[in-house]
């Protein structure tokens, strides 16, 4: 098997290509921006992010989000590994929870294990070139050692990088999350009482996680250390795949020096199982990038309710979802540029983003009708993006409102580590609805640059008619304008008495 991986790797073929696509899922994504001081935005480096979305056999469906760093190559490899060790043929109806459990830990230890056999030869050459290089002592040795750096520092590229990732498997109609690093898994459902609920399955494995700051302090590292320091050699995750450095290396680590085994690792927290019977609703993967994004731009006190709104939403308006997907990514990105031009007080916190990648699975969800317009009877559920634009305020807070098919009000969830209630949703004719509402805890933001929004004229309900003259009346009122303009220009009032409206 190992073999086969390689002799895979090595003709660039991808494990995956004859599996069917799931057609109930849409994906968007966005690569990483860094903002200039004049706003326009530039790519750092190539989308590093990967996922997955395939329909196996015997009513088996996988899905995953994988947040690649330092390269795309571990994102890449997982996503094509861990599809090979669940679909081809381990998984079926008959397994039981315990089982699906035992199957998804196993292939995760795959998916790192083999990762690793593919790199062997590289990290071998890599530390025999770097046992090669001694003081330079003449000309010729100064060359070798210059050709011996730079191979080096080619091999240091091939091999390094990690991902983080959260996979949803769906079997028997039952939902499992596993889930290693930072991404997020969000699933919006109709409860029993008639009521909407938002609820992120698990929390991130990351450096302010009691749990795994526990589990760091039983290994003998000290995580008041890893707490201060929020990061472990540049990535706030503490579970990843691949990152050879941190796993083999993690003794050299000053952070991590003091472990008795292997302190960051790949095995994935699994929860589930989640039944799905008669659930109406949609399930959420996001990679660190658009969680961060969105946090950023508005605090992260609301950022589950918001995202579930923008794709309630976008749901409403569209029949296909990767076109939903893609434009709650869009919606996302834009908001976060817009919080950074406007210099507000969250601005420092949006010079750039990460990639960005959503991934929505629909449950019995009604997309909108595609073949509709608005005057035929289609609808059209505009969302806005909240944010207040005044200057002075230290913390916006959002209150969400989502109306499912049911045409009930959502109530913000709570976290659940491995279970959910289950509720019979009441389905309704109508598609869904969403709406977001900003509320400043200090001053009201207000909808015009002016401040009062008298720079613009009401436009009426009938098209402007023209006068005597032909002339519209204009949209905006310019009489301040005139005004300063003739005061600061005293000596031509009879050129600036022509310039009014007449």
């Amino acid at each position: 098997m190992a073999a086969q991986r390689r002799n895979l790797m090595q003709s660039h073929q991808s494990w995956t290509d004859d599996l069917p696509p799931c057609e109930m899922c849409g994906v968007g994504t966005a690569t990483n921006c860094v903002y200039g001081p004049d706003g326009k935005g530039t790519v750092s480096h190539p989308n590093e992010d990967g996922h997955l979305r395939f329909r196996g056999e015997d009513g088996c469906f996988l899905y995953g989000v994988f947040n690649g760093y330092d390269g795309s190559r571990v994102a890449s490899f997982a996503s094509q590994c861990l599809t090979a060790e669940l679909l081809l043929g381990q998984l079926n109806s008959s397994h039981t929870d315990i089982d699906v459990r035992r199957i998804l830990t196993q292939a995760f230890d795959v998916v790192e294990k083999s990762y690793f056999e593919t790199i062997d030869d590289a990290l071998a050459e890599k530390a025999h070139l770097s046992n090669y290089l001694q003081p330079h002592t003449e000309n010729v040795s100064f060359h070798k050692n210059q050709k011996v750096q730079e191979r080096l520092k080619e091999l240091e590229q091939e091999v390094s990088g990690g991902a983080t990732a959260v996979v949803a498997l769906i079997l028997n109609n039952k939902l499992y999350i596993a889930s290693v690093g930072t991404n997020r898994a969000l699933l919006c459902k109709s409860s029993s009482d008639g009521q909407n609920q938002v609820l992120q399955i698990g929390r991130p494995h990351s450096t302010d996680n009691e749990d795994e700051l526990q589990r760091l302090a039983a290994l003998g590292v000290d995580s008041s250390r890893v707490r201060q320091a929020g990061q472990i050699s540049g990535q706030s995750s503490t579970r990843r795949l691949g990152d050879y450095r941190v796993k083999f290396n993690y003794n050299e680590i000053e952070l991590l020096s003091a472990a008795k085994t292997r302190p960051v690792i790949a095995e994935p927290e699994i929860h589930g199982s989640h039944s799905l019977d008669s659930v109406t609703g949609f399930l959420l993967l996001m990679s660190e990038g658009l969680i961060n994004a969105l946090e950023s731009a508005h605090g992260p006190e609301q950022a589950n309710q918001e995202i579930v709104a923008m794709v309630a939403a976008e749901l409403a308006l569209q029949s296909v979802l990767e076109a939903v997907a893609q434009s709650v990514v869009e919606r996302v990105k834009r908001l976060h540029h817009d919080v950074y031009v406007s210099g507000r007080q969250r601005a420092t916190f949006c010079s750039g983003h990460e990639d960005m990648t959503l991934l929505i699975r629909t449950l019995n969800y009604p997309l909108a009708d595609g073949t509709l317009t608005p005057t035929q009877g289609g609808r059209i559920y505009p969302v806005s993006v909240p944010y207040s634009n005044s200057q002075s305020t230290s913390k916006t807070s959002v209150t969400l409102s989502l109306v499912m098919p049911s045409q009930n009000t959502l109530t913000n969830g709570t976290n659940t580590a491995s279970t959910l209630e289950e509720g019979t949703p009441t389905p309704g004719s109508q598609s869904p609805t969403a709406t977001l509402q900003s509320t400043n805890t200090q001053t009201q933001s207000s909808s015009s640059s002016s401040g009062d929004g008298s720079l613009f004229r009401q436009r009426g309900s009938q098209a402007a008619q023209p006068d005597e003259t032909g002339r519209v009346p204009p949209y905006v009122d310019f009489s301040q304008f005139y005004r300063l303009w003739g005061g600061d220009h005293s000596d031509g009032q009879s050129t600036v008495g022509g310039l009014g409206p007449q």
